[in-house]
């Protein structure tokens, strides 16, 4: 039967006026509401098992199907073709890759030092092609590819401008959380949100004006805070704690200004303030319990004060609206509308956040993604350790001055020598660190070598040039660096003292080892020393050692505590490296060490940290350091000593400074049975370096110097043993090497008989030559380095080199040989530098490509390869030392190869050295070796060979099935080193050859673009089929090929890369493993990243005119051909994840994660900030609408939580609805409406009463009485434009899935199409409205109305027991591994519940503005049937869904302002026709008119009288409705 208007009128207000009263007369400020407990049906229980049991597609059912591949578009053709249209685009920037895109660019290399360490005309004089490409190594700059947008292609964590964190979030109030806070804290402050609730003993004072106030005026009385229905708080005190009776008094502190501390007649007393400037005064029994009121008081007081600004910010709100809208005659109705609606969207737009920024993926720091900054090679030392020299004084002192007027000091010269030994490996880890510790008196005993005997003034080498200034600074260094890589307990600083050659060590000590009064003995000490200094002062004797520990753990923790030891007594039979390291491991025996004897005296060195901004430092060859100051003290230099690394590859780094230097040590002398020479016991042996054997050659001047002498000389003497034949020698001799050495380079050995004897005849007579040796440098064109004994001549005669060992030794009658020409000499070498190998292999390969490129050697490839795999035999160490210079020597093979053999096998050795370094964990190394020094030789000739093209054509036959399968893997495994370098080989050919220029494709070679589609379709079996044998390498490669194909977007064809890119995902087919999914999506999200993804897809319009307005696109909603072709990655990417959500729960995660991501880097993209950049990035994701209306039964999932809670504090549990279960037909309202509803309203009925039944309504879920006969199910049949069949088959599913999808995955996709609504311009929407099916607008609403169950405010209580904040920290991460933004002074809850309110909040605003686009556009298909059809029906079940989930109290207040100008835009659907909506609608407004939040309370009553009052001008002011609601009232009234 129809209902007129009237009638409809006054049924409406009926219900209105009888629901209020109801509220009205229970005289509260909120109702507590009881559960209700609301079953499902078992029906719709029966239909949700049935299909999810029957809903699930197995993938193996789908795999069958392949998708339809769909060809993309030639990109630089339509650039072409479409020219004029994009420069005519006003975004056009968003269509265009810049132009300067990317450069090369040299940075000059800076080292630490002053200037370069490679010699003046090094390169010059380097005639071995290892060395020549040493120093250019050490010379070249950096070259470097610079992508001026590369910090745009990483994920959204990685942009620039740094994904924004609100400093703090808006605190949103939800009347959910009101009973958790009154439970959390009883006596915390819940102003009107719970309630502040205290007690206790105060003393209160007698505020009689007549007498003043003492001690005695103070009564003790039981207090008590309590609030009030209205939100207000009273202050009633007792006798006693019995406060059920009526109070003794009551304070009103609506009327209390202020709480203040006031103890002038009382401790502890604090004063209220009260608006009739009348006091009370209280007193409490200590300090904290009167802090503790008067800091709750205040806070009520503050409360208070704001809850009244905001009601009367409210009232002012609600007066300006009625006064502006109380006509609504259909002459101004628009005006007023449209008003309205600039207000409400004015409101909505203030402080508003990208929902992005509420998403806990964005607040999350993921480093897992994040490359690590390549840096430059440096030189790198390990823990640096600052020895610094003080003093060295013996009990043993006197005056050494001849007039005896000076300081007291030792009474002759010591030489301390300091190095590092590793007891624990037995090895020397640092060379000698010499220190002239000497008072300068004692210094003068020893006269200046220029009047030495046999000695001579030296001449500058001419490769050594040192300013004067550096020279005297370096005379006395004191202070050494040592560095130590690998630091652990047992490595020591070992001091080994000396002195001026005297006689034997045990007579030259006793005198220090007697602690009897000594001045008579120090005299006597003092004589012989100048006698000996002066005859003998270049000669050295050992005397003593001490030690100490260095560090205390093994991370490198300084023992700066421990001292040296006690000096002990050199042994002149344990002079060797071996006894040394037996002591040293004796060391902390203190039984064993004290058999030891002692020398009197006292050794000062301290240790510390090197500081960082150290300055006037000189490396160990005497290159001054940055900084260094030139007129800086002359004593304050400190010299870095050489550290002897392991030659171990984890302990290497590559070379990047010059350093060429030889430390020889000679050993052991055997003369014992020598007959050549009448005397030979106290013997010397003198060291030179000598580039010839001619009887005039001369030594060089290249050995380091000692402390008080040149920095370099030509020779240098070990310390001499007195009356030993068989001496034993420890000393270090220094030399820094030519450039290039000769077959001709060697050491020279002179042994010298010395003289100890001071008598008259043999004064004159020192040295007494007996005999010398000579050891060639190089051995097969490599430096000596093992141990070695030599033959000892009694002669030298002229091309002495030439008398080799075994060869003329006994032939030749020239040389005369000591001892029959028996080995009596052993001497070991120890090579440092950066240019010369000891490796075999690698010397021999660089030998023999010289001799190749010379002539000198014929041309044969074979002998070549042969060198090449020999390469593999390589040690580690000296592999990473020399990594930059063999690594630009194999790229220079690979150019200049003549067959495919040496390319395939230089690339072989490459794969062989990218592993090792992996395997060390050195793969950094790598990575700077391609950024900063990989570089392609000039492309003079356009035949040239490209690094590119011969690396791609190598890797691909590496790859194939028929080779070496390690090798194959290694390539796989880390292929990311071969790509890198093939990308930076065609950006450096582009701009070398200019041909970048050129367009797109003209730029590469046919056969360089088929090199490259040969090389992927050869990594896809790889990849897609032998994934299980090797997974690293699989998952490996493919993400390598993924950067390798997206950094291909900045160099060529771009219509050539789609292709690639086709061409290998099409390698995947539905139904694929997880893992193949995720390679699939990892790939698709590297590529996706490209920092010019955006003009990739080209978001324009694609019609056929010439050129079209944006205005005028046909825009596309679902996923069709077209647009997939048009707009190729994102068709793609948005194909693949349709395809995703059709098979099981974890693939599903990975796909929608991904476009998630993507999705999150365009929002916070600084290059597109304007809102309309945004609205066009929108459009490339429209066809989201399309993929989830395809599944929209698997998204509709409105039960957020597993908890029957009370939320909103209105019982509502809110069901997951069956969208396939018919909805019974709504009946009659008169017939339908329960008599206990107005009772349920208010709070009086009870819980357990039969539900009413407002059209169909359940409390559980009062939307079903939206659910009419004319829709029929909430999910009408599709007739959607999109063929939905054709595109699951199309996708490779030959079914869709029925399935729910889980709860994050619903979130994540719906914030995705949220972002996409928020974004989108209004003509999008409108278009995309127009367009839209009936189904289809009813599918879209059902999603927004998911997003707000989705999304709801769960409340704290269940947020702390973990309902939802299980599931917002799996998002978050493992807390250890992930920081998340902190509001507060805690974390976990609080800020979980600060996320979901704001997020709430945020949904609910955009929704909000999306129904007010719609029902501004949408006004005559809404008010068809007087607003009585499907559309409106659920256009106003979301406009309900907002008042019967929590919402915020800031959200809430533009619900009511909608809803307002809803009921403005439609008032037949209220006042018309059937009353269902009308009754649903005043049934959760008076819900809303009994909230425990004032501000609801007001908006309610508000709106509900704005209802009565609309209802009344549009029954043309007829008063029957009022008559007929005082005829039910009085009817009440009189029963």
């Amino acid at each position: 039967m129809f209902l007129g208007p009237c009638a409809m009128g006054c049924t409406a207000s009926v219900i209105l006026f009888e629901g209020l009263r109801r509220v009205l007369h229970r005289n509260c400020g909120y109702v507590c509401k009881p559960e209700l407990e609301a079953a499902e049906p078992a029906e719709e229980e029966d239909t949700l098992s049935r299909r999810e049991s029957l809903a699930i597609t197995p993938p193996a059912a789908a795999s069958s199907v392949k998708p339809k591949v769909i060809e993309p578009l030639d990109y630089e053709s339509v650039l072409v073709q479409r020219k004029t249209q994009i420069l005519s685009d006003v975004l056009r920037d968003m269509l265009q890759f810049p132009i300067d895109d990317f450069q090369i660019s040299i940075l000059k290399r800076q080292g630490r030092t002053l200037y370069s360490s490679v010699p003046d005309g090094a390169e010059k004089r380097a005639s071995s092609l290892l060395v020549q490409e040493c120093i250019k190594t050490y010379n070249s700059d950096w070259h470097v590819v610079n992508y001026k947008y590369e910090d745009y292609s990483g994920d959204f964590r990685q942009l620039p401008n740094k994904v924004p964190r609100p400093e703090k979030l808006a605190s949103h109030v939800f009347e959910v959380d009101e009973d958790a806070d009154r439970e959390e804290d009883a006596a915390s402050l819940g102003s009107q949100r719970g309630g502040v609730s205290k007690h206790g003993w105060l003393y209160k004072a007698n505020m009689n004006s007549a007498i003043s106030v003492t001690m005695r005026s103070f009564k003790r009385r039981y207090f008590h805070l309590t609030q009030l229905g209205d939100g207000s708080y009273n202050l009633n005190f007792y006798k006693d704690e019995k406060i059920s009776k009526e109070p003794k008094g009551t304070i009103f502190l609506d009327s209390c200004m202020g709480v203040i501390q006031n103890s002038k007649v009382r401790r502890f007393a604090f004063e209220l303030k009260m608006q009739d400037k009348s006091t009370y005064l209280l007193a409490a029994d200590s300090e904290g319990e009167m802090d503790d009121w008067i800091s709750t008081l205040n806070k009520i007081l503050h409360s208070s004060f704001e809850l009244a600004m905001q009601e009367r910010r409210n009232g002012e709100l609600h007066d300006d609206d009625e006064l502006g809208k109380t006509d609504i005659s259909p002459g101004n109705f628009q005006d007023s509308f449209q008003s309205a609606r600039d207000i409400e969207t004015k409101m909505r737009s203030e402080t508003r956040l990208k929902l992005f920024t509420l998403d806990p993926d964005t607040q999350r720091l993921d480093l897992s993604g994040i490359e690590p900054d390549v840096k430059q090679f440096e030189e790198k030392f390990g823990k640096r350790v600052l020895v610094s020299c003080n003093d060295l004084s013996f009990n043993l002192q006197s005056c050494v001055a001849e007039n005896e007027e000076g300081p007291t000091t030792n009474v002759e010269p010591f030489f301390v020598v300091l190095s590092l030994f590793d007891v624990q490996n037995s090895r020397k880890i640092s060379a000698d660190f010499h220190v002239d510790l000497n008072h300068p008196l004692v210094q003068s005993m020893i006269p200046p070598p220029g009047i030495q005997i046999n000695g001579g003034v030296d001449t500058p080498h001419g490769e050594m040039l040192l300013s004067e200034l550096l020279e005297g600074r370096l005379q006395y260094p004191r202070k050494g660096v040592f560095s130590v890589t690998c630091p652990h307990p047992d490595i020591f600083l070992v001091a080994r003292i000396e002195k001026v050659l005297q006689g034997g060590i045990t007579h030259c000590a006793e005198p220090y080892m007697k602690s009897s009064d000594s001045s008579k003995v120090a005299q006597k000490v003092l004589k012989n020393a100048k006698m000996a200094c002066s005859r003998l002062g270049q000669y050295r004797m050992p005397f003593a050692w001490a030690a100490r520990p260095v560090f205390k753990d093994a991370s490198g923790t300084l023992d700066k505590s421990a001292r040296f030891s006690a000096l002990y007594r050199q042994d002149s039979n344990k002079l060797s490296e071996e006894d040394l390291f037996k002591l040293l491991a004796d060391f902390r025996k203190p039984e064993k060490m004290a058999k030891l004897p002692v020398i009197l005296g006292n050794l000062d060195v301290t240790i510390d940290n090197v500081p960082p901004d150290m300055a006037n430092c000189v490396t160990p060859s005497y290159i001054p350091v940055r900084p260094f100051e030139s007129n800086g003290p002359s004593n304050g230099v400190l010299l870095e000593v050489e550290e002897f690394v392991p030659c171990i590859a984890k302990c290497s780094q590559p070379f990047t400074t010059y350093n060429n230097h030889l430390y020889v040590y000679p050993k052991h002398l055997k003369f014992d049975n020598q007959k050549s020479f009448a005397k030979a016991r106290n013997i010397a042996v003198c060291v030179e370096f000598r580039e010839s054997d001619e009887e005039d050659a001369q030594p060089l001047k290249c050995i380091y110097g000692r402390p008080g002498g040149p920095l370099f000389t030509k020779h240098a003497y070990a310390a001499v043993l007195h009356h030993q034949q068989n001496p034993e020698f420890s000393d270090e001799i220094k030399i820094e090497l030519p450039t290039q050495l000769h077959e001709k380079h060697h050491l020279l050995f002179t042994f010298y008989h010395i003289s100890c004897d001071s008598s008259t005849k043999k004064r004159d007579i020192v040295e007494t030559p007996v005999g010398s040796a000579w050891l060639p440098l190089l051995k097969d064109g490599r430096v000596v380095m093992s141990e070695q004994l030599i033959s000892v001549a009694s002669n030298l005669p002229n091309g002495y080199l030439s008398c080799q060992e075994g060869v003329s030794k006994h032939s030749s009658p020239e040389i005369k040989w000591v001892d029959g020409g028996r080995p009596l000499f052993k001497v070991s070498t120890h090579l440092v530098s950066t240019i010369y190998t000891q490796d075999q292999h690698l010397h021999n390969f660089f030998h023999h490509f010289q001799s190749m490129q010379s002539g000198a050697t014929r041309p044969a490839e074979g002998e070549l390869v042969k060198y090449l795999k020999s390469l593999h035999a390589m040690e580690g160490h000296v592999m990473i030392n020399f990594l930059p210079t063999i690594l630009n020597q194999l790229v220079h093979v690979l150019t200049n190869a003549s067959n495919e053999d040496v390319a395939v096998n230089t690339t072989r050795v490459m794969v062989h050295i990218v592993a090792q370094c992996h395997e060390e964990g050195l793969e950094h190394y790598l990575r700077s070796y391609v950024k900063y020094v990989f570089k392609t030789e000039s492309y003079l000739t356009s035949n040239s060979k490209t690094v590119h093209e011969e690396l791609a054509k190598a890797m691909t036959s590496i790859l194939k099935p028929s080779t070496d399968f390690l090798t194959s893997n290694k390539l796989l495994k880390y292929s990311w080193y071969f790509f890198e370098a093939l990308v930076k080989s065609m950006a450096q050919f582009l701009m070398e050859s200019g041909k970048v220029k050129l367009s797109r494709n003209q730029r590469f070679t046919a056969s360089f673009h088929h090199a490259v589609e040969t090389l992927v379709n050869m990594l896809m079996p790889h990849i897609t089929q032998k994934y299980k044998d090797n997974l690293d390498a699989a998952r490996n490669a493919n993400h390598s090929l993924a950067v390798f194909i997206k950094r291909c977007f900045t160099f060529m064809d771009r219509g050539f890369v789609f292709k690639l890119i086709n061409n290998y995902i099409t390698c995947f087919i539905p139904g694929d493993p997880k893992t193949l999914y995720e390679f699939k999506f990892e790939f698709l999200r590297v590529v996706c990243n490209h920092e010019h993804y955006v003009p990739l897809n080209l978001p324009m319009p694609f019609g056929k005119g010439r050129i079209q307005r944006f205005q005028d696109l046909q825009l596309d909603y679902s996923l069709t051909d077209d647009f997939c072709r048009n707009h190729f990655l994102v068709g793609l990417l948005l194909r693949e994840v349709c395809g995703a959500l059709q098979e099981f729960g974890e693939v599903r995660q990975i796909g929608i994660q991904v476009l998630k991501s993507l999705m999150i880097k365009h929002t916070f993209d600084d290059r597109y900030v304007s809102k309309s950049q945004q609205a066009r990035l929108a459009t490339l994701y429209l066809p989201l609408f399309g993929l989830l209306q395809e599944n929209v039964h698997r998204v509709n999932v409105r039960d957020t939580s597993n908890f029957h809670t009370n939320q909103n504090g209105r019982d509502e549990h809110l069901a997951s609805i069956s969208t396939a279960t018919p909805q019974k037909p709504v009946g009659n309202l008169d017939n339908s409406l329960h008599k206990d509803v107005f009772g349920v309203i208010s709070g009086t009925a009870s819980p357990h009463t039969s539900t009413p039944n407002i059209g169909s309504v359940r409390h559980a879920d009062s939307r079903g009485s939206l659910i009419s006969t004319d829709s029929g199910n909430s999910l009408p049949e599709k007739t959607s434009t999109l063929d939905k069949t054709q595109s699951a088959s199309a996708l490779g599913s030959s079914m869709l899935r029925c399935d729910k999808l889980d709860r994050e995955e619903i979130k994540n996709l719906l914030m995705c199409f949220l972002h996409v609504l928020k974004s989108m311009s209004e003509d999008a929407l409108f278009t995309y409205w127009n367009k839209a099916t009936t189904s289809e607008l009813m599918d879209f609403f059902t999603l927004v109305e998911v997003c707000l169950h989705q999304f709801r405010y769960m409340g704290k209580r269940i947020i702390a027991r973990g309902g939802v904040m299980h599931t917002r920290l799996h998002q978050l991460g493992n807390l250890e591994n992930a920081h998340t933004f902190n509001h507060t002074s805690c974390h976990g809850d609080a800020d979980a519940c600060l996320l979901e309110a704001n997020v709430s909040t945020e949904v609910c605003l955009t929704v909000l503005d999306t129904l007010s686009v719609f029902i501004m556009g949408f006004k005559t298909q809404l008010c068809a049937d007087l607003g009585h059809n499907p559309l409106m029906k659920k256009v106003f079940q979301v406009h309900l869904c907002f008042l019967q989930i929590p919402q915020s109290e800031t959200a809430l207040k533009q619900v009511f302002t909608s809803l307002r100008t809803f009921i403005y835009k439609f008032p037949c659907t209220f006042f018309d026709g059937r009353a269902d909506m009308c009754a649903c609608f005043c049934y959760e407004i008076l819900k809303c008119c009994n909230s425990k939040l004032s501000s609801i309370r007001s908006d309610a009553a508000h709106l509900l009288y704005f209802l009565m009052k609309s209802n009344f001008e549009y029954n043309d002011r007829r008063s029957f409705v009022r008559t007929h609601l005082q005829a039910r009232e009085g009817k009440e009234g009189n029963g």
